[in-house]
């Protein structure tokens, strides 16, 4: 069964992008390939995120939301790269 990610940055275009390509590219080299996405501004993060199984964004997001959220800004800065990727595996992997 396919999952849905949602990326989210301040616009919907540029860091989101930069992340939706590592994080396919990571889930590709773990052979999860099942995996439908699509990106938004933080603005319509509520209004995108109700079929999401996970979102990863690079910004805060202002309210609380029913689906989990991971923090994506590592993958932009590089520090802690490797262990939020892991971690949108293993929220992947375990649904």
């Amino acid at each position: 069964m396919a999952k849905n990610l949602l990326f989210v940055c301040a616009t919907g275009i540029a860091t989101s992008t930069a992340v939706t390509e590592k994080v396919l590219e990571f889930l590709k080299e773990k052979e999860m390939t099942d995996i439908n996405y699509s990106q938004t501004n933080v603005a319509s993060v509520q209004a995108n995120s109700e079929d999401a199984d996970l979102i990863v964004s690079t910004t805060k997001i202002p309210y609380e939301l029913d689906t989990p959220v991971i923090n994506g800004l590592a993958l932009i800065t590089g520090i802690n790269e490797e262990k939020v990727l892991n971690a949108i595996y293993d929220q992947l992997k375990g649904e």
